[in-house]
């Protein structure tokens, strides 16, 4: 990306506008289901629709390691600011940026870089989520063309994405990963429909919807790479994401605990400030100590993922543990706070719904589970069947 000076300087920038321009507006944002178009004229301006999409497309370069620190300011914050970008950045963008010929990078990366397009990462269909053996959308050919058919759910960005990177299968005798390919679809593109944004528990202005593809014609330059290995491209950018996230829930625990102790700091019960009782010192170091293990954690699993030595297993790991960690670290928060954490007028309460995505996309904790176990016992030499 940058030297580690002007780096230190970017990761700061991204803190004030967080803390400044976005905290302020997380009510706001929660209350009205959007992110404010101000708002995102400010992350567009400071590049963060493609800091980590490469320097020679308009990108910032973030390797692994810095990802994950200012994924650790984005998670201070109301999720959905850093969901507005994050598509671009992570599964979207990457699979474009890794995979893409040099006509398709040259045409979305540095649009996307930009701010100019929102994209979109459309693979989960409602029987097929984390497994790709039930993903029922079809690509057949048809002379200079591919047309695809089916429905994606729970898509990110949906319904203000430009462009979407849709898998389907291309090979109908293919079974689980294999025969699933990768295309560029222009959101436009006639056949292209997009239902209602999802009502969800917590990330309120993170919208996710329904993605119909109604016979969608699109060109053959639209495929991305290799036909047939879509799926094998979307596991590399996922363990990408799962450590972005893991990152993401490592600035939400951050936040929480630092809402929980100013609270027990200053509120009082009998006359002394709650933070005296030993069983509210309890919850906020319980919380401390974790949050200290996951942060760790984060950055020795980005250090091992730019370098190589373990891009799966690690990333599940912190996926799993950081997940799980602000799960428990919100709702800490909710107890110290007691009555008024229950209140939606309190931030620890907004986060205690927002956190509980976490453990379920980019792969959900019992997925996570089964990727380590497998590598764990394939490592030792366990045999197949």
């Amino acid at each position: 990306m940058v030297d580690a000076e002007d780096f230190g300087q970017v990761r700061d920038a991204v803190r004030r506008l967080v803390r400044e321009v976005v905290v302020p507006r997380e009510e706001e944002i929660d209350l009205t289901d959007r992110i404010p178009d101000d708002v995102r004229a400010a992350a567009a301006e400071m590049g963060l629709f493609g800091y980590a999409l490469p320097e020679e497309h308009g990108g910032l370069g973030a390797t692994m390691s810095e990802d994950v620190q200012l994924a650790f300011e984005f998670g201070y914050t109301t999720p959905a600011f850093r969901s507005l970008f994050g598509t671009n950045n992570g599964i979207a963008g990457q699979v474009i940026a890794r995979f893409g010929s040099a006509e398709q990078q040259r045409a979305y990366l540095p649009r996307l870089a930009a701010g100019e397009l929102i994209g979109s990462f459309a693979l989960t269909e409602a029987e097929a989520g984390s497994d790709p053996a039930g993903l029922r959308t079809s690509a057949r050919r048809d002379g200079d063309s591919w047309v695809l058919s089916g429905a994606k759910r729970y898509i990110t960005n949906a319904p203000i994405a430009d462009l979407f990177v849709v898998f389907a299968r291309s090979d109908p005798a293919e079974r689980g990963g294999r025969g699933i390919s990768s295309f560029v679809v222009d959101a436009a593109t006639p056949g292209v429909t997009v239902g209602p944004h999802d009502r969800k528990m917590g990330q309120s202005g993170a919208w996710t919807a329904e993605v119909f593809l109604d016979d969608v014609r699109v060109p053959a330059d639209a495929l991305i790479g290799e036909e047939g290995r879509g799926y094998a491209k979307a596991l590399t950018v996922l363990s990408r994401g799962r450590l972005h996230i893991a990152a993401m829930c490592v600035g939400m625990a951050q936040r929480v605990l630092d809402e929980s102790v100013a609270y027990a700091a200053n509120a009082r019960q009998g006359g002394a400030p709650i933070g005296r009782f030993q069983l509210v010192q309890a919850m906020l170091a319980e919380s401390h100590a974790e949050l200290l293990a996951a942060r760790s954690m984060v950055l020795d699993v980005a250090a091992r993922y730019d370098s190589g030595e373990d891009t799966s297993v690690g990333p599940s790991a912190a996926k799993l543990f950081c997940s799980e960690m602000v799960g428990r670290a919100t709702d800490r928060a909710v107890q110290v706070h007691g009555g008024l954490g229950y209140l939606r007028s309190t931030p620890v309460e907004r986060f205690y719904r927002d956190a509980r995505l976490y453990r379920l996309y980019e792969g959900t904790s019992e997925v996570q589970k089964v990727i380590i176990g497998g590598a764990l016992l394939r490592a030792a030499g366990m045999p197949k069947g």
